[in-house]
């Protein structure tokens, strides 16, 4: 069997050891492993039949290639936000384009599917998010073999009530927000903590439960400026050391508002966000006349080494994937469910959006996290 592996979408800490353990999962039966470098971008951009590009985009991997990747974060096989069901024309190979230069984009799978071919991979498993595994579906419902493995540091993938990079994401987040406690309390401040989540605010939401911040804004619920600044003049008056903190969604909408976003939209739709918690910081100081921090934490959420959970699911996970694809199995998704290692099937992920359960964990009067009940709840509550 030939097994193809790719990384798609923002890296998160623990892509390299799920790399690994694939390959040596598959290596073990005999069977070869493919690495497919820059996620969908290449088997898009791989002029098929070419050797010398070839090394460019394809990297064959055994034990011995993959011996200490996971000694570090982030994806050595590269990752990109590329569909090529809907790629700039533009941006296209020049082998590709046919001729055309317009500003449209076009639906490059029939490519895709010719590069897999030449590969001769009996299964592709690619690691991803939302966005990554909508094409794996696209492919899974062309005939090709595909298992996937979630990942995405907002934990927001449907079928599956973990994803790989989160509890590194909020660990890191975690004990950002604990330092940043020694700043506000010294300049007696008003800090303001953006964070990612597009459409979900899990992250902002559990981050400002285990450390204990006075607010938390999340994008499922629009907030009133005016009230956030009331609730948050009220903490850092009652606070003893005169400060008060907050966390923020980068998908956070105003009341009445829409999300801040910017520059062009990427291959799936989506424009750049981020700017909200400075937005909100401006606006507080204005409203409580009190001095504010603003702090953007982005990529610092994804960055460096797993912690020792992300580590043991990202593995895990691999090896789930890898024995699916030796028994055969395709159109798959491995799972984290109640606790359990499982798999459920890849179209679950376009069954809805994964957002946070604001009725029992957010007090949305009171803009702060509000477990209910943890009885029966997944390890993250989400």
């Amino acid at each position: 069997m030939r097994v193809g592996i790719l990384t798609g979408g923002g890296d998160v800490p623990g892509l390299n050891a799920s790399i690994k353990a694939v390959v040596n999962r598959v290596v073990q039966g005999e069977h070869e492993v493919v690495g497919i470098r820059r996620g969908w971008a290449g088997l898009l951009k791989w002029p098929v039949g070419d050797l010398v590009a070839e090394a460019e985009y394809i990297l064959p991997l055994d034990p011995q290639a993959v011996r200490t990747v996971d000694r570090t974060g982030g994806t050595f096989l590269h990752s990109s936000r590329t569909n090529p069901a809907k790629f700039p024309v533009a941006e296209a190979p020049e082998f590709l384009r046919e001729g055309r230069q317009d500003d449209g984009s076009a639906d490059y799978t029939e490519h895709v599917l010719k590069a897999i071919e030449h590969l001769k991979l009996d299964v592709l498993i690619p690691i991803g998010g939302d966005d990554t595994l909508s094409y794996a579906l696209r492919l899974h419902d062309e005939g090709i073999p595909v298992i996937a493995i979630p990942k995405t540091m907002d934990n927001d993938v449907f079928g599956t009530d973990y994803c790989i990079g989160f509890s590194t994401a909020v660990t890191r987040s975690v004990q950002f927000i604990r330092d940043l406690r020694t700043n506000a309390a010294s300049h007696e401040r008003i800090a303001v903590v953006e964070m990612f989540g597009r459409n979900s605010g899990e992250t902002s939401l559990i981050a400002a439960y285990l450390s204990g911040v006075d607010r938390a804004i999340i994008s499922e619920v629009p907030f009133d400026p005016q009230k956030l600044a009331d609730l948050l003049l009220a903490d850092k008056i009652a606070n003893p050391s005169n400060y008060a903190m907050m966390t923020i969604s980068e998908g956070a909408q105003m009341e009445g508002g829409e999300a801040i976003m910017s520059g062009r939209e990427d291959a799936f739709g989506h424009k750049k966000l981020g700017g909200i918690g400075a937005i909100t910081g401006d606006l507080l100081r204005e409203l409580t006349g009190q001095k504010i921090i603003y702090q953007q934490l982005a990529y610092l959420m994804r960055s460096g080494i797993p912690d020792t959970l992300d580590l043991m699911v990202a593995m895990n996970f691999a090896i789930l994937a890898a024995d699916l694809a030796l028994e055969g199995k395709s159109g798959r998704m491995v799972a984290l469910r109640q606790g359990t290692y499982t798999d459920v099937p890849l179209a679950e992920t376009r069954e809805r959006v994964k957002l946070v359960d604001v009725e029992g964990l957010y007090d949305v009067e009171q803009y702060r996290p509000k477990v209910r009940q943890v009885g029966g709840m997944p390890m993250f509550l989400s």
